[in-house]
């Protein structure tokens, strides 16, 4: 079906890359699409074709499926694909079939490719891997979009005092801006309320338009740390507005850089480690949003932030194993506390509770269980003291269940691995996440080394890890949406653990468990599973960079909601997000779900 230049150009620049792009470029673009107009049940491409070019959805829906044939997603209205086999070999990795009549606008890949090297934000938006971030948290240096709070509170100019006032007081914040649909008028702050409100005795129904600070001093997000210091000193302001194309993004205060320089993981690790009581730990844990918040903005990569943070409940975790044997006197027989769950991968974020056990020496006897027992609910209870809340699961040292010694504990794996009913799928999907955190390091060795090669040579075992892991699914819809909760406290939120990070986290597992590797970091597993040929390379590529968007978007989730002064969770709004971000955040899903179907079919991982 032949469509007009005027039609595709005006339909490109309704589609965001393009629409980024200048009008002569567009119009030299749009001569190089090609219309092909689709009945229902056409294939497009098959798994394996050489690809005609890139795709974009003029009219119709298209459904792809992976190379078992499985529904991975259902692209609609302005919707693109076949990128990431032309930006590897010009190969479909899907399939792809007309779900209706439909037409295609087709870029040939020569023309796709010229347009990614001459665009940066064409290459930006196919560029599908994370990229090198910043590193370190360096104010002078880190971009003010990292600094700033975002949607910051505003009022109308006609607004009375009063109405911001109570603003301020109930959001706690000492500003708010002053917007007439996203446009920002002016500033008003708490000196403007006492030094001419108060101090000139104006009535509280004064319109804010008479004593706000009108055309404030702006920046954009892509100014840095040092141009909001320099401004600040040199116009004696606390508080600097965020603008882009006109409109009002955020906003940067004093507090922010307060907040952005007031916390380092070494600090906190220090001061921890020289507390006398749980309660003087809990005072630093506290710090840990505000870490949080300051790891992120300094862009660092998601498995350092995490890593930092897991690194600061190691060390409160050991701090109270050594209090406790003050208190309790030396242990009667070698112990060895173990974390499982996030700690035990050092995957900590703002959320988490403790998962722990004990395996103690065969020379423990039932008199010295009950040493033990002392211990565990010591440690544990200053743990939960510290934020680390007592597992729902009861997944505990103070369970007698996971305080046993060596012996007890590879009957266990043994049992596991010989019948892998629910509970042992479950309870080994944990166990195989074990890191020793204080005491005898050797109880562990030979039981990890051993389970490992037991639970891999058993292929009903594996199968039955596998089938497991399938059961957390990326959140995608039928059609080109998230399926986000359908009811309760998180409608319409996608939960960034349970169906983000978590069927990432399964799948290193499984590939762990199948290559016998010992990491038990997810990203390390992966990164091993493709050295050793577990993984092919293309496909621990997507994969690793499907987990670091996902986790990165979870902590980024997380980070705002601390700045915005509410606990944070792992609940987003897809609303909140970009349409750049979303397109980006759903292929990173149709990515694990295409390999999780891979797996689930016996073929490992796709080439």
């Amino acid at each position: 079906m032949p469509l007009s230049q005027d039609k595709i150009i005006r339909f490109l620049k309704s589609v965001h890359p393009y629409d980024t792009l200048s009008l002569e470029t567009l119009t030299s673009l749009s001569t190089q699409f090609e219309a092909w107009e689709l009945e229902k049940d056409f294939s497009v491409y098959e798994v394996g074709e050489t690809l005609r070019g890139l795709f974009i959805i003029y009219e119709g829906m298209i459904e792809i499926t992976d190379a078992n044939d499985v529904v991975v997603s259902h692209l609609a209205l302005r919707n693109s694909f076949g990128e990431r086999g032309l930006l590897r070999d010009g190969k479909a990795v899907t399939s792809a079939r007309a779900d209706e009549h439909s037409i295609l606008l087709v870029l040939p890949p020569a023309a796709f490719k010229a347009l990614i090297a001459a665009h940066d934000t064409v290459r930006k938006f196919f560029d599908r891997s994370r990229g090198e971030s910043p590193r370190g948290n360096d104010l002078a240096t880190s971009r003010v979009e990292t600094l700033m709070a975002r949607a910051p509170m505003t009022c109308a100019a006609d607004d009375t005092v009063q109405t911001a006032a109570q603003i301020m007081r109930d959001k706690k914040i000492s500003s708010v801006c002053v917007t007439s649909d996203h446009t920002l008028e002016g500033i008003l702050t708490t000196r403007d309320l006492s030094g001419k409100v108060l101090a000139e005795a104006r009535p509280v129904t004064t319109p804010v338009r008479d004593v706000m600070t009108s055309n404030p001093l702006t920046l954009s997000p892509s100014a840095i740390g040092s141009d909001v210091l320099h401004a600040m000193m040199e116009h004696k302001i606390g508080h600097i507005p965020i603008v882009e194309a006109g409109k009002l993004v955020g906003i940067v205060t004093q507090t922010d850089l307060t907040r952005f320089q007031a916390v380092s993981s070494a600090e906190l690790v220090a001061e921890i480690a020289h507390a006398n009581t749980a309660q003087e730990m809990a005072v630093v844990t506290a710090r840990i949003p505000k870490l949080l918040v300051q790891l992120v903005a300094g862009g660092n990569r998601h498995e350092i932030v995490t890593r930092l943070i897991t690194d600061i409940a190691d060390t409160a975790t050991r701090r109270l194993l050594s209090l406790a044997e003050k208190e309790l006197g030396a242990p009667p027989v070698p112990y060895l506390w173990l974390a499982c769950g996030s700690q035990g991968r050092q995957e900590q974020t703002g959320v988490s509770d403790q998962d722990n056990c004990l395996i103690l020496d065969d020379a423990a006897t039932q008199d010295h269980m009950a040493y033990f027992a002392d211990l565990a609910k010591f440690v544990c209870d200053g743990l939960d003291v510290c934020g680390y809340v007592y597992c729902p699961g009861d997944m505990m040292a103070t369970n007698p269940r996971w305080c046993q010694p060596l012996s007890v504990w590879k009957q266990y794996f043994q049992r596991w691995i010989a019948k892998p009913d629910p509970e042992a799928q479950m309870l080994a999907s944990v166990m195989f996440d074990l890191r020793p955190i204080g005491g005898t390091a050797s109880l562990f060795e030979d039981l990890n080394q051993n389970t490992l090669g037991a639970a891999s040579k058993n292929s009903i075992f594996v199968a039955h890890m596998i089938s497991n892991s399938l059961k957390h699914t990326p959140p995608l819809g039928l059609l080109r949406g998230f399926a986000t909760i359908r009811s309760g406290e998180h409608k319409n939120q996608l939960d960034m653990k349970h169906n983000g990070v978590v069927p990432i986290v399964d799948l290193g597992r499984i590939y762990a468990l199948q290559g016998q590797l010992g990491e038990v970091n997810t990203r390390a597993r992966l990164e091993a599973a493709e050295k050793s040929n577990v993984l092919s390379r293309s496909g621990a590529a997507d994969l690793l960079d499907a987990y670091d968007l996902i986790a990165e978007t979870r902590l980024q989730h997380q980070a705002e909601l601390i700045k915005q002064g509410q606990a944070p969770d792992n609940y987003l709004r897809p609303s909140s997000l970009s349409d750049f971000e979303r397109s980006h955040l759903r292929d990173a899903f149709v990515v694990v779900k295409t390999l999780q179907s891979a797996i689930g079919h016996g073929r490992g991982m796709l080439s």
